[in-house]
C-alpha cells in the first residue's frame, strides 16, 4: 500500500512571506524610541521608565494588579479589595504560587462597590467588610487595595484602616493602587510601601546570619528549590517576599545580614528601602537558566559563608551539574540554531532567558520587557548579537511585526502573549504565573529545555 507523504517544499517560500509581511508592518512614531536594532556601535540609551503611549494597547497591567500580583502569595494574608467586583475576580488566585502552610491567601474578598456606593461613599462598607473578615477569619494582617473608583471618589481608606487596627489589634494595611495612578511599576512600588509598613520603620539592631529573598514568588515551588540549594551549603532563609511568605517571618526579616532580590523590577525599591531603614545591603541574582544560576550560589556563598561554605557551593554546582549534563546536552543537539522572542515583565530575567537560550544553541532574535530600565537595557544590548531587535512596553501589534520580520520559532512570554503566537503559527512557552512546572534552578533548566523542544519541534507547526 502506497504511503501518503505531506509535501513541505513550500516552507522556506512561506518564510520568506512571513517575514515580508513583517517587514511591511509599520510602529507607531511616538513609540519608535521605544524600539531599536541592536547595534554595537550605536550610543544613546533607548526610551523606558515611561507612561504607555495612549491608544497603543500595552501589554502592562494596571497599578492594582502590580500591587495584588507582589502582595498575593504571602500565604496567611487577607487581602480586601475596595472596588466593584470584577477588580477582585480578575485577580482571584493570581499567581501559581504553592503555600507550605495556610491557603488563605487563595481567597480574594471585595467591598463589591455599586452605584449608590459611588454616590455616597464607600467608607461603611469598608469598616463593615474589614469587622466580617476579623470575625470569621480571625486574620494577623489585612491588605486592603484602593480601585479606579475609590481613587475617584476620595474614600478614606488610610482612617478606615487605622481604626480597624485599634478596634481589632491586628494589622489592617492600605494599599494605594487605583489603576489609573501610573503604571504596573507604580503597583509594585504601592505593594512594597506596604511591605515597609508591615515591618515598621524602627530599625532592629539585632542580627542574625540569615537572608531574606527578594522576588520570588513560589510558582511551582521555585523557592523551595532555591532554598534547598542554599540549605545544602549551610545559607539560612529567614524571610521570603513574597512567594511561601508568612506574616510572622516577614515582620522578623529586618534581622537578616543580606537581601538577595532576584525579580528586580518588582523588588529593588524594597530592597533600596530596607538598605536605607534597616542597614540591610542587597545584591541582585538569578536561579533562571545554569549560568545565573550557579554565578548566585558562588555570589551568596562568598558574601554569607566562609571558605567551607563556599567549596560547599563549588560542590554543589558540580554534582548538580553531573546530575543533568545529558540531558542539555541531548536538548542542545535538537534546539541549537532555532531562533527565540522574549517579552517578560522585568529586565533581570529577560537577560537571564537569553543566557539560558544561548547555551541550548539558540540565538534571541527578539527581546521585550513591560518594565525594564536603561540599565538592563545596555546589559541586553551587550548580550544579543546584531540586528536583534529590543522593545520596551510592546504591544501585540509590535510583537507581530517583529516575530514574523526576525522569523522567530517560538514566543517565550505571558498569557497575554499566548494567543498570538499561536495565531502567527509559531511555538510558545509560558514563563509567568500560569505554569505548573519549575523553570528555575538546575532542574528547572532541564524543565525548560524539554518545554522548548517539545513546543519548538511538533510537527504540528509542519501544518501551520
Amino acid at each position: 500500500m502506497e504511503s501518503k507523504m505531506h509535501d513541505y517544499s513550500n516552507v522556506t517560500n512561506q518564510e520568506d512571506d512571513r517575514q515580508e509581511r513583517g517587514k511591511n508592518l509599520k510602529i507607531i512614531t511616538q513609540r519608535e524610541k521605544s524600539v531599536c536594532y541592536n547595534s554595537k556601535n550605536k550610543q544613546g540609551l533607548m526610551s523606558c521608565e515611561t507612561n504607555s503611549v495612549a491608544g497603543a494597547v500595552s501589554q502592562r497591567a494596571c497599578v492594582y494588579c502590580g500591587a495584588r500580583v507582589v502582595l498575593n502569595p504571602i500565604t496567611d494574608a487577607y487581602h480586601l479589595v475596595h472596588g466593584p467586583i470584577g477588580c477582585a475576580s480578575y485577580t482571584w488566585d493570581i499567581r501559581g504560587s504553592l503555600s507550605s502552610g495556610s491557603e488563605a491567601y487563595r481567597n480574594s474578598y471585595s467591598t463589591d462597590l455599586r452605584e449608590t456606593d459611588v454616590i455616597f461613599g464607600g467608607e461603611k462598607k469598608l469598616s463593615a467588610a474589614i469587622d466580617e473578615i476579623v470575625e470569621e477569619h480571625h486574620p494577623k494582617v489585612i491588605f486592603v487595595y484602593s480601585t479606579c473608583i475609590v481613587g475617584v471618589i476620595g474614600d478614606d481608606t488610610d482612617a478606615i484602616c487605622k481604626a480597624a487596627e485599634k478596634k481589632h489589634s491586628i494589622r489592617v494595611i492600605p494599599v494605594k493602587s487605583p489603576g489609573f495612578a501610573g503604571n504596573k511599576s507604580t503597583g509594585y512600588r504601592a505593594a512594597c510601601n506596604a511591605l515597609i509598613n508591615l515591618m515598621g520603620d524602627n530599625k532592629n539592631e539585632e542580627k542574625i546570619n540569615a537572608i531574606n529573598f527578594l522576588g520570588d514568588f513560589n510558582l511551582s515551588g521555585e523557592i523551595w528549590i532555591a532554598k534547598g540549594y542554599l540549605k545544602k551549603i549551610g545559607i539560612d532563609v529567614l524571610a521570603t517576599f513574597t512567594g511561601d511568605g508568612k506574616y510572622d517571618e516577614i515582620i522578623q526579616a529586618q534581622k537578616a545580614k543580606l537581601n538577595i532580590v532576584q525579580c528586580a523590577g518588582s523588588m529593588h525599591y524594597l530592597a533600596g528601602r530596607m538598605e536605607e531603614l534597616y542597614d540591610i545591603p542587597y545584591i541582585n541574582i538569578s536561579f533562571i537558566g545554569l549560568a545565573d544560576t550557579k554565578s548566585s550560589i558562588l555570589k551568596i556563598a562568598d558574601i554569607m559563608g566562609d571558605e567551607k561554605t563556599l567549596k560547599r557551593a563549588e560542590q554543589l554546582i558540580e554534582d548538580e551539574e553531573k546530575n543533568i549534563e545529558k540531558d542539555i546536552e541531548y536538548y542542545r543537539g535538537r534546539l541549537a540554531g532555532k531562533r527565540a522572542a522574549i517579552f517578560v515583565g522585568g529586565g533581570f530575567k529577560a537577560i537571564s532567558l537569553i543566557k539560558q537560550f544561548r547555551d541550548l544553541g539558540m540565538d534571541t532574535v527578539m527581546v521585550g520587557t513591560q518594565t525594564g530600565k536603561a540599565e538592563d537595557y545596555e546589559v541586553i544590548r551587550s548580550i544579543t548579537s546584531e540586528g536583534t531587535v529590543i522593545l520596551d512596553d510592546a504591544n501585540p501589534y509590535e510583537l507581530e511585526k517583529f516575530i514574523l520580520e526576525q522569523g522567530a520559532d517560538i514566543l517565550v512570554g505571558g498569557v497575554k502573549e499566548r494567543p498570538l503566537a499561536y495565531k502567527l503559527g509559531i511555538a510558545f512557552c509560558d514563563h509567568n504565573h500560569e505554569r505548573k512546572h519549575a523553570l528555575s534552578g538546575f532542574v528547572g533548566a532541564v524543565n525548560f529545555a524539554k518545554e522548548i523542544d517539545l513546543t519548538v519541534n511538533s510537527p504540528v507547526w509542519n501544518y501551520v
